[in-house]
């Protein structure tokens, strides 16, 4: 059963009818995307929910929205997808600017996380709805566990994380969909040291896949390994956050044998010599 807006929002009628929804995609005709323009914003200004992304008041000489109303602000983010970046109640207006506004305190937990589906289209002149007529039609596709970054997962043959990108994703900052997508394949890793180019190969064979055995790098930084233990000890915590990424060589499923994926990681250890010139020491 779909999840509508308003089951999360709860507004009642008289709010309803009393409010207006952006739905902004550029700024004009072949002028920039309104998700770049809020994506280029720092975090304090996208949690406040008061940037140039909401509340331009005027379409020529017409009014958008009257003092009073409720206004929530969507951008898109994909063809049929809106991200939610602010609710406000309108307080001014005046000619060339945009609209004075008292942020909704309610709905702050979702700016940059909540995002849902209407098929508005590709036209461009009309940007601001009275929210009754679209509210019936309007899903929410997700909520965010972090805020919106633009990135996602874009498929296991593409994993290659630097070791920076990788604990935000374990920390919530960027790309929830990572956390799902690692935690549910086993598969043989390649480590890089950027600074030498020397490599360690290694598998992931437990119940949490790869996201557990990374998550083991992240916290030690060498994982137990003979030679990047005595790196570690060498080097510190820095050398490795600052030269390390992680890359996925190939993935299975959480059932796969784990007698394969070892075949399959003494086979890359060969391949790239990494005993003899790398970090394996086995």
């Amino acid at each position: 059963m779909d999840l509508m807006l308003n089951d999360l929002f709860h507004l009642t009628e008289t709010e309803i009818e009393n409010s207006r929804i952006e739905l902004n995609m550029t700024a004009g005709a072949g002028a920039e995307r309104f998700v770049d323009r809020w994506l280029a914003l720092d975090d304090t200004a996208k949690d406040s929910g008061l940037t140039d992304c909401s509340y331009w008041p005027w379409y020529g000489e017409k009014r958008n929205f009257q003092v009073g109303q409720m206004v929530f602000s969507f951008i898109q983010i994909g063809y049929d997808e809106w991200l939610f970046i602010s609710a406000a109640t309108i307080t001014g207006m005046l000619p060339g600017q945009r609209a004075a506004v008292a942020i909704l305190e309610r709905f702050k937990g979702y700016f940059g996380r909540l995002v849902i589906s209407y098929k508005k289209g590709q036209t461009y002149a009309r940007y601001v709805f009275r929210l009754d007529r679209l509210l019936p039609n309007i899903k929410v596709k997700e909520i965010l566990s972090c805020r919106y970054s633009g990135e996602q997962f874009e498929g296991y043959d593409r994993v290659n994380l630097p070791y920076s990108r990788l604990k935000d994703i374990f920390s919530g900052k960027i790309m929830p969909t990572y956390h799902e997508a690692l935690k549910k394949i086993t598969g043989v890793y390649c480590l890089t040291d950027t600074n030498n180019g020397m490599l360690y190969i290694g598998s992931a064979t437990g119940t949490e896949g790869v996201w557990q055995r990374w998550g083991n790098y992240l916290a030690s930084k060498h994982g137990g390994n003979v030679k990047l233990r005595k790196l570690y000890e060498r080097e510190g915590d820095t050398y490795f956050e600052k030269y390390f990424t992680f890359t996925l060589l190939e993935y299975f499923g959480l059932s796969y044998d784990p007698d394969r994926i070892k075949d399959r990681e003494q086979y890359w250890k060969k391949c790239l010599n990494t005993i003899e010139h790398g970090y394996n020491d086995n």
